[in-house]
């Protein structure tokens, strides 16, 4: 145990806790604690007082000075001679109720008009939807039949250019075979030859005429022989 140290003068109030004065010590530190919000609490009550007070004479002076309004217009008008001049000014909280309702109405129709708006909005939308669709649908269609038309006038030019080389091919067949049959008969004209003849029996005489016929020469040949013819 120490010595020459007064416990809960040095010590801190936690290391107090244990001892016997350490719990009037906290309780003097709760009641201070507690004087301090009450006087906290005090010192915004009169605050809170000063400013309604201050609200009330202002309000006050709103009411004396439209007081002082009204009765000056009312004198005005009664000079003036104006029948309206004994009617009285709406109170604040007509005053409020009618900015209410004015706000309200303005509102209502300022979400009309919006609404309008954007039906007519969605209306034109859909007008302008369908116009595209049909624009897209004509032109869709045009560049069809177009490439329909290019499509028939590939397949006639095609058939135009087969037929073309097909009579081609067969025109060369033609000159081709005409040629090697022209080559052919004038070959077998000059490879084969040809003969014909008569003759002609006469007492005792034999008449012959014979014509040979080689390519594009003629060889004629005739003779009598005699016949051994007895008695």
């Amino acid at each position: 145990m120490r010595s020459g140290v007064t416990p809960g003068l040095s010590e801190s109030p936690e290391a107090l806790v244990g001892h016997p004065g350490g719990w009037k010590l906290r309780e003097g530190e709760k009641g201070e604690e507690e004087r301090e919000a009450e006087r906290d609490r005090k010192r915004g009550e009169r605050e809170r007082e000063r400013e309604r007070e201050r609200e009330r004479e202002r309000e006050s002076a709103e009411v004396t000075y439209s007081e002082e309004r009204r009765k000056e217009r009312e004198c005005r008008l009664k000079e003036a001679g104006d029948p309206l001049a004994l009617v009285e000014p709406p109170s604040k909280k007509v005053l409020k109720a009618s900015r209410k309702i004015q706000a309200w109405w303005r509102g209502t129709l300022v979400r009309r008009t919006l609404l309008t708006a954007a039906l007519s909005a969605w209306i034109i939308q859909c007008w302008w939807r369908k116009i595209l669709a049909r624009k897209l649908e004509k032109r869709r269609l045009l560049v069809l039949h177009l490439m329909a038309q290019e499509t028939r006038a590939c397949v006639i030019i095609q058939s135009w250019v087969r037929m073309l080389q097909s009579r081609q091919q067969y025109c060369r067949l033609l000159y081709a075979t005409h040629v090697i049959q022209v080559s052919w008969r004038w070959y077998n004209c000059h490879t084969r030859g040809l003969f014909q003849g008569s003759y002609e029996l006469t007492g005792n005489q034999l008449s012959l005429q014979l014509d040979i016929f080689l390519g594009s020469q003629i060889c004629r040949i005739s003779d009598c022989i005699p016949l051994p013819i007895k008695n």
